[in-house]
């Protein structure tokens, strides 16, 4: 780990959820079935982790729980959409520490489907013991979970609130670690990964990537993001504060609104729901490699990576890191979405 990156890390309370870093590989059949020349794609495998089914959110949650342990807390709270990977891995974390979770849900996406309300990381948030509440769309579930802490604090609780998908300038501090994870595997492997890939939702984990990278001297913009929430002006602004916010807990300077990559081509017509782009992206990746990534994040993602690599946009000589984010539960509440033609 780059020294200056990990001093300012280690001055930072964290939890270990990981056990130890997860691996990459290349997906070599991949590279085959596209043609695409001399470029070498990797895949970063943040699936591949033990707790709750995997996903970002973990690395997230690290300095989150970090935090509130040395707190005393007894309770956490956090929000989302009805099938939120960080709500999922909320209550995994939750249940493996003995900490009472509560998860304010909204029906963001229009999917009334039977799989999408009961299945996927529904039924894992039941299964970890969480306590769901589910409100309509267009509800402030953040408004009302800090409502219901300020209740549990005056019956004589300790409780954490974590805003959506953990994307704090704290919880950012998960992916600034995960930079520096991958330069270290990257000297390893002996390879210099020219564009690291990942989704953007509500942008923390670009803004820890783009953070770390800064720091070590490679450049916010070795970081491309495919937003999935919002509109690429919205997702820029989000990600280059919270790149900035991130800075700041690190100590470190500033960073400039053209070092952050995020193209927009692969929201579709919103948060959740199905591309043609995103199906298609799916199927390859789980035929190609045997791997699987999930239909609202790494999914659109993947699509975006592949409309790259068709248009020529990555040259020989040139290594991509693809971070597969996990999420994978969601399949399962996307079952119409896949079997339904």
């Amino acid at each position: 780990m780059h020294t200056v990156l990990e001093k300012a890390l280690d001055r930072i309370a964290r939890t270990e959820l990981l056990f130890g870093p997860t691996p990459i590989s290349r997906a070599t059949r991949l590279e085959q079935l596209l043609g695409v020349r001399g470029v070498g794609i990797y895949l970063k495998r943040d699936d591949h982790m033990l707790i709750g089914g995997g996903g970002n959110k973990l690395r997230k949650l690290e300095f989150h729980l970090g935090a509130a342990l040395q707190e005393g807390v007894d309770t956490v709270i956090t929000v989302g959409g009805l099938q939120s990977n960080h709500a999922r891995l909320t209550a995994a974390v939750c249940a493996r520490q003995g900490l009472a979770c509560e998860l304010f849900l909204t029906r963001a996406v229009p999917k009334p489907e039977v799989d999408y309300e009961l299945n996927g990381n529904v039924l894992l948030d039941q299964l970890f013991g969480a306590r769901l509440k589910v409100f309509a769309a267009g509800t402030d579930a953040l408004a009302l979970a800090q409502a219901r802490a300020t209740q549990l604090r005056e019956s004589g609780h300790n409780v954490l609130v974590i805003p959506t998908g953990g994307s704090t300038p704290l919880g950012a501090l998960g992916y600034a670690r995960c930079a520096a994870e991958i330069a270290q595997q990257a000297a390893a492997l002996k390879v210099d990964f020219d564009q690291v890939i990942v989704p953007n939702g509500s942008a923390g984990t670009h803004a820890g990537l783009a953070a770390g990278f800064h720091l070590m001297g490679r450049g916010a913009a070795t970081v491309k993001s495919y937003s999935v929430l919002a509109d690429r002006e919205t997702s820029v602004a989000r990600t280059l504060q919270l790149t900035q916010d991130a800075l700041t807990l690190l100590g470190g300077s500033t960073v400039e609104a053209s070092e952050i990559i995020v193209d927009g081509s692969q929201l579709g017509s919103g948060y959740g729901l199905p591309t043609e782009a995103m199906q298609d992206a799916v199927r390859l990746m789980a035929q190609a490699e045997g791997l699987l990534v999930d239909p609202v994040y790494s999914g659109k993602a993947f699509a975006g990576l592949l409309a790259d690599l068709r248009q020529g946009q990555y040259r020989a000589g040139d290594n991509v890191l693809f971070v597969m984010t996990g999420g994978t539960p969601g399949l399962y509440a996307y079952r119409e979405t896949f079997q339904g033609h």
